[in-house]
């Protein structure tokens, strides 16, 4: 068995571009060699931001042989008078069969001619360069370059193409350049050309000579072990971000990690703006301190092992240092400004076209806040007041600098021009969740004020038509739907969704809507119950369950999650599906003979007319677990609801087993569907049985 090995040099790709890519090599290698049927011990493939590598071992250097039975036309048509017609020829002239090897085959359909044929048994050396071009070509990058007069697109120019089969070169030839033996190193710290013999010493040359990390797990453990390891010399530890850190490890080739200074007068600043000047413009990280708070240094990795490390030590504190005196700038200068001047500046600040100004949006966020909080119990006027600074921080040096400290600013600025806990609190957690992995709000002020922005933003881009269609969301509103039924869900706030969305409809004054306030908050609802069913239906979730769930309504959503979740558990237990399916029968019952039929049915019973034991046994049970029912619902107990079928399943087996629901006596018939009608109205609150298929 042999080794391959395959490395596409290229001029730097963006980090982001780095990590799909090795994971994209593996896949698509083992795909093409399976399509191709050569065999092999598995691949390996790495990413850094001037190599992509994919290596295959114990490679077979010939196909598999196999045996495939070809079909070709029927019978009928391949023979006239006992002899090969021009189809029955042609066929096995295209299969490279002689006459004699056809053979006739029964399927389905009647009777076709086939052939059996050889496949495979090729060279691997003589499939490798077509095998590498289709993997070339189908790599994704979120952009494309396209350079010279090539007809090529990849994410980056291409330098350089080495592939060798153990000793052998591959021969491939891509974007004007041809495949060979040599490699080209780290720029600085081994540049090479390196000649690579063959395969087997290719891993060597890599790490010894070039001086170049292939594997990413590799470079970001080097980052993180170090940076550890340095932040402990000084009695903290890095304040890691996961996503910075791994954009990090591919940023280089031979990560090297350092620590600098930088003044304890910038220690005034917040911990918030700090982090975000060496995260955001210098790639940096901060170092806390045993007492939580920062220490004046940062942690930052070099591509380099410098000959003289104080030199570059110094250009980074340089360039952090310019950076954080803008930063004490812009906080000084937010610190003496009012907030009733960025106020009147939300004035001129356009919101959204027809909607009006940040400031319409912030007295519109003012008015639903306190409606919310006299819903909530939480104080109306702290609320009111928090939508009202809800965007005041985006007048501020510092948000117009760093966007992405817009709300933590306004909770910072809040606190420190002497507003309220609750508002300061509220203003700062606005922006959550931002997305599906990211936390609600913690606080429920914070959680109210989150909602009303993002219902705000929903009923004013519904009501002028702004409905996403497919993948085009340019106002984030599915974002902005999950992250509003999460908040409730996940604060267990008792909120009714068409009440909120008038609510929020009700802050607009003066705007000439494309569509009917009713029609646009009709449309919200559905939109509502389409991510509500995404959410459920995601992962590991149930599509049937998610359905019926929904089905039984989704206007509560705290009460939707509770159901969902009874539900779920519920479809786990042995005898679900045959639960299911004797309360699909009580529906489709009084479906056909109630609504479809235009029959009045209704909850009343008559005892009197209860004739057969099954039926007053039902009547029995259903009368016993009524009001355990209601208790069950008051406390949202929903698993304790549908247990309750457990208990009157056995009397309504019994029930279809003996009774004839549709007996000749319109007043006894009438009796039977009321009884079903009552269960069945019952459970329906609870969930469609109806979407439960089984």
């Amino acid at each position: 068995m042999s080794e391959f090995i395959l490395e596409i040099g290229t001029e730097e790709m963006p980090a982001r571009f780095v990590p799909r890519l090795g994971e994209e090599l593996v896949e698509l290698f083992e795909r093409l060699l399976a399509e191709q049927k050569i065999d092999h011990g598995g691949v390996r493939a790495f990413a850094t931001p001037r190599r992509l590598v994919a290596h295959v071992s114990a490679l077979s250097l010939t196909q598999r042989l196999e045996e495939e039975v070809v079909s070709g036309p029927p019978v009928k048509i391949a023979y006239a008078d006992g002899k090969l017609t021009k189809a029955g020829e042609g066929f096995a002239k295209t299969q490279g069969v002689a006459e004699a090897d056809l053979f006739v085959q029964q399927t389905p359909k009647g009777e076709y001619v086939a052939a059996r044929k050889k496949v495979g048994g090729g060279k691997t050396l003589d499939i490798l360069p077509g095998l590498c071009l289709t993997a070339f070509k189908a790599l994704s990058f979120p952009k494309r370059m396209k350079w010279g007069s090539l007809d090529f697109l990849f994410g980056r120019p291409l330098r350089w193409v080495l592939a060798l089969l153990d000793a052998d070169v591959v021969p491939i030839e891509i974007a004007g350049l041809t495949s060979g033996r040599v490699t080209f190193g780290h720029r600085v710290l081994g540049p090479g050309p390196w000649t690579v013999d063959s395969a087997a010493d290719y891993f060597d040359t890599i790490r010894d000579k070039a001086n170049v990390v292939l594997d990413a797990r590799e470079r970001l453990e080097m980052v993180k072990s170090e940076g550890d390891r340095l932040a402990a010399g000084l009695g903290g530890s890095v304040v890691w971000d996961e996503g910075l850190l791994l954009e990090v490890a591919n940023l280089v080739e031979y990560p090297r990690p350092i620590l600098g200074e930088f003044s304890r007068l910038y220690l005034e600043l917040p911990a918030q703006v700090l982090l975000t000047s060496m995260q955001s413009h210098q790639k940096s990280f901060g170092v806390r301190g045993a007492d939580g708070n920062l220490l004046p240094y940062f942690l930052t990795t070099l591509n380099i092992e410098p000959t003289d490390m104080a030199v570059v030590k110094k250009g980074w504190e340089r360039v952090l240092k310019a950076r954080l005196e803008d930063a004490r700038f812009f906080w000084e200068a937010d610190l003496e400004a009012r907030l009733d001047e960025w106020l009147e500046k939300l004035d001129s600040v356009v919101f959204l076209g027809p909607l009006g100004s940040m400031g319409d949006k912030s007295r519109r966020l003012e008015k639903l806040c306190r409606t919310l909080g006299e819903v909530c119990g939480v104080s109306p006027e702290d609320m009111a007041r928090a939508g009202r600074l809800a965007k005041a921080d985006l007048m501020s040096e510092m948000v117009y600098e760093f966007d992405s400290l817009q709300g933590v600013m306004g909770g910072i600025y809040a606190r420190k021009k002497g507003e309220s806990e609750i508002v300061a609190q509220a203003v700062a957690e606005q922006y959550l969740p931002a997305g599906p992995d990211s936390p609600v709000p913690a606080t429920l002020p914070g959680a109210l004020l989150a909602m009303a922005d993002k219902l705000d933003t929903m009923a004013g881009c519904f009501g002028l038509g702004n409905i996403p269609t497919g993948a085009a969301d340019p106002y984030a509103l599915r974002r902005a739907a999950l992250g509003i039924s999460r908040i409730i869900m996940e604060h267990g706030l008792n909120l009714k969704l068409d009440e909120l969305l008038a609510w929020a409809q009700a802050g607009y004054e003066n705007v000439k809507w494309k569509l009917p306030l009713d029609d646009a908050r009709a449309k919200m609802v559905e939109f509502f119950g389409l991510r509500l069913r995404a959410l459920f239906a995601s992962g590991e979730g149930d599509s049937r369950v998610a359905d019926a769930a929904l089905g039984a309504g989704f206007e509560d959503i705290r009460t939707l999650k509770l159901r969902f979740d009874a539900l779920s558990a519920f479809s786990r237990q042995p005898d679900y599906e045959q639960a299911v399916l004797t309360f699909k029968r009580a529906d489709n019952i009084i479906r056909k003979q109630g609504g479809e039929a235009g029959v009045a049915l209704s909850e009343a019973v008559d005892a009197a007319k209860l004739d057969a034991p099954e039926e007053k046994e039902l009547h029995r049970i259903l009368g016993e677990t009524a009001p355990r029912f209601e208790e069950l619902w008051t406390a949202g107990d929903f698993a304790g609801i549908l247990g309750q079928l457990g208990e009157i399943r056995p009397a309504l087996d019994a029930f279809f087993d003996k009774v004839m629901v549709m007996a000749e006596d319109m007043a006894v018939r009438q009796n039977r569907l009321n009884m079903l009608h009552g269960l069945v109205s019952r459970m329906k609150t609870v969930a469609d049985f109806g979407a439960l298929q089984v």
